[in-house]
């Protein structure tokens, strides 16, 4: 039961989200390039956004979901995402000798 009302949740919790997607989309507005362009950016677009009001680091109004597809391939395939990080972790096997306590 538990488990249940895990997955039900969130679900029920989105369906109460209000958005107003029809005055978002826009025909002309920004596409799919833009999209992965501005989730290229997207770290530096967000770093500036905190001090300058007039940046954003997501476009509205935009074409819909192909923007969105774009962003998300931008920030996960090309940008953030798509870094490895320069450290490696490596298990260390340390080999012990067992000695015999007589």
């Amino acid at each position: 039961m538990k488990r249940l009302l895990a997955l039900v949740a969130p679900f029920t919790l989105t369906a109460c989200a209000a958005t107003e997607a029809a005055s978002a989309v826009a025909p002309n507005a920004p596409g799919f390039l833009l999209g992965l362009w501005h989730g290229f950016i997207f770290p530096v677009a967000w770093i500036v956004s905190l001090f300058m009001p007039s940046v954003a680091v997501y476009a509205v109004p935009n074409n819909g979901g192909w923007y969105d597809f774009g962003y998300f391939l931008g920030i996960v395939v090309f940008g953030v995402g798509a870094r490895k990080s320069q450290v490696v972790y490596k298990d260390r096997v340390i080999n012990v000798r067992a000695r015999r306590i007589d």
